[in-house]
């Protein structure tokens, strides 16, 4: 009779639990949970390191594109005032191949540095955009199980997961030329321009 007389105590019974604490009694959504909570942790660690390693690398860039072009201006000047200065009547065309060989073995091994360096630039930015893909996608799992609790289908999710991270491709077009080619490419001019300077101001 108190039962029937108290509809209230029916619903307290029947009233499902909160998701988060359907998945506190059951060990497998539980566990599950925290291993994707640690996971998510490790991918903001390795997002930040990427992100460091990124900026230290561009750093090196600048100061390469610097060194570059300091060494130029200063080995033009250098010959300019050379050049200038020659009262004894002895030419520096003969040997103006030893400062021109100095500038176009410098050029070359700071334009392969420079290359080198873009393609690490390159990698890490690959590698930052495939960690928060994986973060994205793991954020998404851990709220369909936050949210759904133990009618999250382990196995289905897990396996929609795994599948999702395996068979991610890359839906971009083929660039025939990057930014890091252009950025060679000028450069190079830049090194064919300084050693067509030293030549006349040399022989000029």
């Amino acid at each position: 009779m108190a039962d029937q007389n108290n509809p209230n105590s029916s619903i307290i019974e029947t009233k499902p639990l909160h998701p988060l604490h359907q998945i506190a009694r059951t060990s497998t959504h539980k566990l599950l949970l925290k291993q994707w909570l640690k996971e998510e942790e490790l991918i903001l660690n390795r997002v930040s390191l990427k992100e460091t390693q990124i900026d230290s690398v561009r750093k090196e860039l600048t100061q390469l594109y610097c060194f570059f072009f300091l060494f130029h201006s200063i080995s033009l000047i250098l010959l300019f005032s050379a050049a200038s200065s020659r009262a004894s009547g002895l030419g520096f065309c003969p040997r103006s191949w030893i400062p021109s060989l100095c500038s176009l073995f410098f050029s070359l091994g700071i334009i392969w540095a420079i290359r080198y360096k873009t393609d690490v630039e390159s990698h890490l930015e690959k590698m930052l955009e495939r960690e928060k893909e994986d973060g994205k996608l793991l954020g998404k799992c851990v709220e369909e199980l936050k949210k759904k609790g133990v009618e999250f289908d382990l196995l289905k999710e897990v396996d929609a997961l795994r599948r999702a991270k395996s068979l991610r491709v890359e839906a971009k077009a083929v660039k025939k030329w990057s930014a890091r080619d252009f950025v060679t490419l000028v450069f190079f001019f830049v090194s064919c321009l300084a050693l067509g300077l030293s030549r006349v101001i040399l022989c000029g």
